[in-house]
């Protein structure tokens, strides 16, 4: 019982740090950009929030198959194929869960407005040290609900991960996929515990974010 749920905090937090790496440079390009096609670039960024998972799954399964290139190419170097592999499970968790990170953080940027970043352009700041000087800085709420965003919707990722990963012990089989492997096999006492510790995890997250973005609301009123 406790394999899946490490297994799930390694792909939880390793999808997590991705996001934020690749999340945050897409969000401030999204919230900056004059580009006429960035909402595009924003709706297939959004495209997880309404597609169904077992689609997403179906075509991440054909994307990162061994006859695609993608899947080509991981054979060759690491001799082995993506689908039903814990490093097939971070591709799908990282594309799946990157709306929960790049929106709120795409939000926070556009929400800091244009005058701290001319302020500091006019102190001969270069464009990078803007960037992470003054808009990560003003923008640190966005990127924290992004993170736990990202992290509990990676914990609680059920069809992408079955379409791709299928239900390989210590491979693949996180705690979601324990969970309907306990109840297809009626065992209803593991069953419980580990639904009633996704609910009371899902419950601190809610209620965590509800806290943080009071918090932040009431500094927003006082500056």
């Amino acid at each position: 019982m406790i394999e899946p749920i490490v297994l799930t905090l390694k792909l939880a937090s390793l999808t997590t740090v991705i996001l934020l790496i690749i999340g945050t440079p897409l969000a401030w390009w999204l919230a900056r950009s004059q580009c006429i096609f960035k909402e595009a670039v924003g709706a297939v960024v959004a495209l997880p929030l309404v597609l169904p998972p077992t689609v997403l799954g179906f075509y991440l399964l054909i994307a990162l198959g061994p006859q695609s290139p993608l899947g080509q190419l991981s054979h060759t170097l690491f001799g082995q194929a993506l689908p039903f592999s814990f490093a097939g499970l971070v591709i799908g968790s990282v594309i799946y869960s990157m709306p929960f990170v790049v929106q709120p953080v795409r939000n926070a940027f556009e929400a800091i407005g244009d005058k701290p970043l001319e302020a500091a352009a006019t102190l001969r700041a270069s464009p990078i040290d803007c960037f992470f000087n003054v808009a990560i800085p003003l923008a640190r709420p966005g990127l924290i609900t992004g993170a736990v965003l990202g992290f509990a919707h990676t914990v609680g990722e059920f069809g992408v991960i079955l379409m791709i990963g299928g239900n390989i012990p210590g491979e693949t089989k996180v705690l979601s996929i324990a969970i309907y492997d306990h109840v297809e096999n009626l065992e209803w006492t593991q069953a419980h515990i580990l639904s009633a510790g996704m609910l009371v995890f899902s419950f601190i997250v809610i209620l965590s974010m509800m806290v943080l973005d009071k918090r932040l609301r009431r500094g927003r009123k006082v500056s």
